[in-house]
Formats: structure tokens, sequence, C-alpha cells
């Protein structure tokens, strides 16, 4: 899935994919990621609310953050996550594992996402600080750093009108904020994406990618079958009634 290669995908891609829980899938598909990923995977099928509605095979940071992304983007954009429908089942690992992936997450989302919207901002000792944090504490410093940086550009922008810089500035002390509460709940660093992406046009290319790499640490969900997935979720759609 390197890439998000959709190529192959054809059977599923008619699966729509929607903000918040449902009963089940509809004609149209119509459930989150990790529902989807459930009908995939051959799984009894449940609503998700959170993560922890996920099945115990499912990787809980993992799923918050997928589950994050799924209803903060648009609807244009939240196709983008049908490259990881059969990559969450299977994915549980040890906590170890798990804490590292949480803090790829928070890492890598002030990195990449962060650090643009800080440059936007003219806050380029802060986005400096942001894009080159090798570990997450000093990510997390960098984080509250530019929630600082932010608060108080915006507040000066605020008093001499200047509401274009204002607007930046503020966004850049809210997604600092949300970057922070990262390094603890892996779903906060889903709105690190939701605060750039209105200011950065290349947001959610990035969020995907951190999920492509999270991913790729310890256990891999196992192969499962494309055609046979394909057949799955098109034998749920026909469960409801018309």
């Amino acid at each position: 899935m390197a890439g998000f290669d959709l190529r192959g995908f054809d059977h599923i891609l008619n699966w729509r994919l929607l903000a918040g829980s449902h009963p089940f899938p509809g004609p149209d598909g119509g459930t989150c990621i990790n529902e989807a990923a459930i009908v995939a995977a051959g799984l009894p099928y449940r609503a998700i609310r959170s993560s922890a509605d996920c099945p115990p095979c499912f990787s809980q940071p993992l799923a918050a953050y997928a589950l994050g992304l799924n209803d903060a983007m648009p609807d244009a954009e939240r196709p983008r996550l049908m490259a990881f429908v059969l990559r969450l089942s299977g994915s549980a690992d040890r906590l170890e594992i798990e804490a590292e992936r949480t803090a790829h997450l928070a890492r890598e989302s002030v990195r990449r996402v962060l650090a643009p919207l800080c440059a936007l901002a003219g806050l380029d000792a802060v986005a400096a600080r942001c894009a080159g944090a090798a570990a997450l504490p000093e990510a997390l410093e960098a984080a509250r750093a530019a929630e600082w940086a932010g608060g108080l550009r915006a507040q000066s922008a605020a008093e001499a009108r200047r509401w274009v810089e204002g607007a930046r500035a503020a966004a850049v002390a809210r997604t600092a904020m949300a970057a922070v509460r990262a390094g603890m709940d892996p779903r906060c660093a889903a709105e690190v994406a939701e605060g750039a992406a209105p200011f950065i046009p290349a947001t959610w290319t990035e969020a995907c990618a951190i999920l492509d790499g999270a991913l790729r640490i310890g256990r891999q969900a196992p192969d499962i079958d494309l055609t046979l997935a394909g057949q799955r979720m098109e034998a749920a759609r026909g469960l409801v009634r018309v």
C-alpha cells in the first residue's frame, strides 16, 4: 500500500466512507473506515463510535487516528482512507509497540503538519523546531512553544486588525494544543491535521503518510485477498433492504 496506490481496489472503491458511526452499511457502503475494515476482514459487524469499540485485533492507536481522520476529512478527501481498509484488522501488538505507534503519530504530526502551518504564520523559528524534532519529548516541547508563540501573535494581530495574520496564528495555537495532547491520545493527532488542513492544501496527504508509517511499525495485518474482501463488502451491502 506504499504511496496509497488504489489500483486493484475496484471491487471496494464504491464503498462510501462517511463521518460518524453507523448501525450497518447501506447499499452504497456508508460506514467509517474501521467499520469498513471489520466487514472486509469478515468479522461480526459492529458500529464504531471510538477506537475502544473496535475488535481486540485492531491496534488502538492506529484505529483512533484512522477514525479521527475519517471524521475530520471532507467528503472529497475521505476516500484516501480506503487504501488502509485491509491493514487495520490484525494490527494489534504489544503495549510497547502501541506506545511507539502513538509516539510516531504525535511526533510526525508536529514535524510534518504543525511545522508547515507555523511557517505559513511567519513563526519561522518555531517551525524549524517542530520540523527538526527527532524524538517525542522534543516534538512536544516544540508544540508547546508553537502554542505560546501562536497565541501571542494572534493577540498582537487582532489588536492591529491584521485579520489574516491573526487567523493563521490562532490556527497555530489551536493546532499546537492538539499536538501536545497527541502525545497521550492518538486521536488528537488527527485534530492536528484537521486544524492545519484549511490553510495547508497538502495536509491530508501528509496525514495519510503518517498513518502509513505508523502501520509499518510492529505487527502487520495478515494479507486479505482483495477479491474476497470485495465479496464480503458486497454481501454486507446486500443484507440491507432497499
